[in-house]
């Protein structure tokens, strides 16, 4: 069993500043960098050249802010299980994409072939969206009721089996 994991080809490798660069930064990302460079250990200029670095290498896609759907009228969130038809996958992979509530969607192995996340206004918001790609794929679909683990970061230090 190797003792260390190894990266694919062009993903960028981190330290343990930038990962603590990147938990304040997940937790707080409005925060000044003179504070974020107080809070690491390191000066204003080498914690905005960190920054800058990680969002070239992609490590760090982007700064974004979070809402209520509730707030936008979304009272309603559903998962979708989507199976194109034979020959579908790609037109229906394209309508999904075309769909703005679809918030998000995995392509998955498995019986389906996506897993969908939708924000709607009522069940009869639902029906007209899902009536876009029934022609061209069967759907399985559940209302969600809570969310006990929203969308998070996956944990920032990864154990390998030996360690």
């Amino acid at each position: 069993m190797p003792k260390s994991l190894s990266l694919p080809p062009g993903v960028a490798t981190i330290d343990d500043i930038d990962r603590e660069l990147i938990a304040v930064l997940a937790d707080d990302g409005r925060i000044a960098v003179s504070e974020l460079a107080r809070r690491v250990g390191l000066s204003a200029p080498s914690t905005a050249e960190r920054i800058r670095r990680l969002e070239s290498q992609g490590v760090i896609q982007g700064f974004a802010v979070r809402i209520d759907p509730r707030a936008l009228g979304y009272t309603l969130q559903a998962i979708v299980r989507v199976k194109p038809m034979p020959g579908q996958l790609h037109l229906v992979e394209e309508e999904i994409r075309r769909i703005p509530e679809f918030v998000e969607c995995d392509k998955v192995t498995g019986d389906d072939c996506f897993i969908c996340r939708l924000f709607l206004q009522s069940i009869e918001h639902l029906d007209a969206i899902l009536s876009k790609i029934t022609e061209r794929a069967e759907t399985s679909t559940a209302i969600v009721k809570a969310t006990p683990v929203a969308r998070r970061l996956p944990p920032l230090s990864v154990k390998t089996r030996s360690s």
